[in-house]
């Protein structure tokens, strides 16, 4: 008597595993994305599209076509300075926080007394800048600090004309001094924004198995060798994933986001907010594609 043949179970790959477990890391971010920004974002669409007036009988929209960009793109006078402005400091400050970052994960994976704490202190002003600290701003305290600040600044502007004026009497090129010297002004910028970057690097230095290190020191490779052999290369990825956060970041709150929010909520222009909203999200969104593509062609990737 023949026996009946079982039916032959398919077994799942390793990468359509990978592709399940993914969809469902992001499935909650999906869901939320669905149900609480796709309808908002459509109406933004709409409403760059039309003249939005408020009165008694509603809101009332009226299809003008593509005029609110046209309008911040040629009539209004701060549009075009803002967006320059923002992107130009992103420029700058992106490459300085990323390095930073990098640069004090290397030293906080080191063995030393107090490292606990070290990590606490460079993760603080992340939380320093939360909403509930930020909404302080208006108070005695904050605003004296920030009028001392203030203050402080001719003496920093002093150290650093003699900082260029070695740099210059050293043969070094003025575009080089002049990227220097904006590094140290946003000093207190990089370290405030660097928090999360800097907890980004550490995990991924961590995850790096210390057989290669130790097969690096028989093979009688410095601390600097093995940085850039091992560290860099390994870390890769991660510098691809916080290029593309801070990116995020520095748009994320700046003058052009007070710009947008200032047309639409205080001078009442609904529509011209939400065109600009919709070119300054064109122009993120251009300089992040732009972005990963370059870094993502050296980026390595162990297996």
């Amino acid at each position: 008597m023949n026996a009946i043949p079982q039916p032959r179970v398919k077994r799942k790959s390793y990468d359509n595993k990978k592709a399940f477990w993914g969809f469902i890391y992001v499935l909650p971010w999906l869901l939320g994305f669905i149900f609480f920004f796709l309808i908002p974002l459509l109406n933004s669409l709409r409403f760059s599209l039309s003249s939005v007036e408020a009165n008694s009988k509603g809101i009332q929209v009226h299809y003008i076509g593509f005029s609110n960009y046209w309008h911040a793109l040629t009539v209004d006078t701060s549009f075009n300075r803002t967006l320059t402005e923002s992107i130009l400091n992103m420029v700058i400050n992106v490459p300085l926080i990323v390095v930073f970052s990098l640069f004090l994960a290397v030293l906080l994976n080191q063995k030393f007394f107090g490292r606990t704490a070290a990590r606490a202190i460079f993760f603080l002003p992340v939380i320093l800048a939360s909403g509930i600290i930020m909404s302080l701003e208006s108070t005695s305290l904050v605003q004296a600090i920030n009028d001392q600040n203030a203050g402080g600044k001719v003496v920093s502007g002093l150290g650093s004309l003699e900082l260029a004026n070695m740099m210059v009497q050293a043969g070094v090129s003025d575009s080089i001094v002049d990227y220097l010297l904006s590094a140290v002004d946003r000093i207190y910028q990089i370290v405030s924004q660097s928090g999360v970057q800097i907890l980004i690097f550490l995990a991924g230095i961590q995850s790096i198995s210390p057989q290669l290190y130790e097969a690096s020191k028989i093979e009688g490779a410095t601390g600097y060798e093995s940085f850039w052999k091992i560290t860099f290369p390994m870390v890769s990825p991660l510098i691809l994933v916080n290029v593309v956060y801070t990116i995020i970041d520095s748009f994320s709150a700046n003058k052009m986001t007070d710009l947008i929010r200032d047309t639409g909520f205080k001078s009442f222009h609904f529509g011209l907010s939400s065109a600009m909203a919709w070119l300054y999200f064109l122009a993120v969104a251009f300089i992040l594609l732009i972005s990963t593509f370059i870094i993502s062609r050296k980026v390595f990737y162990y297996d």
